[in-house]
């Protein structure tokens, strides 16, 4: 993202980015609650296959990313897996410019008659950032969580391999587990999705192993501009 001085974000597209290209669609399958542990050790996860993210924008890391998602009646869950070769990041407070570090980015727009959708993204390192987005077309800014405690807090987990967890560690890889309840989207959504709900939504990954940033995206219309949210694809929460 591209940071104006008055603290909110140019809205732009990539150049080259085809956006004739399909909109997915990815079936959100049904799953019962459990806690996040980062490894994606949990029986539901090895029932639900990987989804290839594509790389968009023009930095040049080529690591495999790949991400699953489910849903219980309680909260959406993603877990994405990336590749790596080092830990470019540092260790950011909560709330902090994560994406100015390697960082998994998750974008949910469940209401399409209301231009305002929910970001978080998540370091190798656990630093979190937690945002609701209004945005015109033009630009945006984004507002924190009120009461982001107990079961209104996302709750996420990393493992890394090959390597320490720490800042610029080499590595081979890591993973992220996310926990987003539907109770911190309140007012964003209508009831908790029942089968055959869609919301629109994208998955990122930002690497900065290379000279300039590389990206990763599930719905690839979007090229590296996460927050052109018009182009997001569709999730469509199955039957149990």
């Amino acid at each position: 993202m591209e940071t104006q001085s008055n603290g909110t974000y140019r809205v732009g597209w990539e150049e080259g980015v085809a956006r004739s290209a399909p909109r997915p669609e990815l079936c959100v399958r049904p799953t019962i609650d459990f806690e996040p542990t980062g490894d994606g050790a949990h029986a539901a996860w090895l029932r639900t296959p990987w989804v290839a993210m594509s790389r968009v924008g023009t930095g040049v890391s080529i690591y495999p990313t790949l991400f699953k998602c489910l849903y219980s009646p309680n909260a959406l869950y993603l877990l994405v897996d990336c590749g790596d070769a080092r830990l470019t990041t540092r260790a950011f407070g909560e709330g902090g410019d994560v994406w100015r570090g390697d960082a998994v980015e998750v974008f949910l727009w469940p209401n399409e008659l209301v231009p305002v959708y929910f970001q978080y993204d998540l370091s190798p390192l656990g630093a979190e950032l937690a945002l609701l987005v209004p945005n015109d077309g033009h630009s945006h800014t984004g507002w924190a969580p009120w009461y982001y405690e107990g079961p209104r807090r996302v709750r996420a987990k990393t493992v890394v391999r090959g390597g320490p967890r720490e800042p610029m560690a080499y590595v081979v890889g890591w993973t992220a587990e996310i926990r987003i309840p539907f109770a911190l989207l309140a007012g964003l959504m209508g009831p908790p999705p029942a089968p055959g709900v869609r919301w629109r939504g994208n998955v990122y990954r930002v690497d900065h192993d290379g000279p300039r940033p590389s990206h990763w995206a599930w719905c690839d219309r979007t090229g590296a501009d996460t927050h052109a949210f018009r182009e997001y694809g569709s999730l469509v929460f199955a039957e149990p």
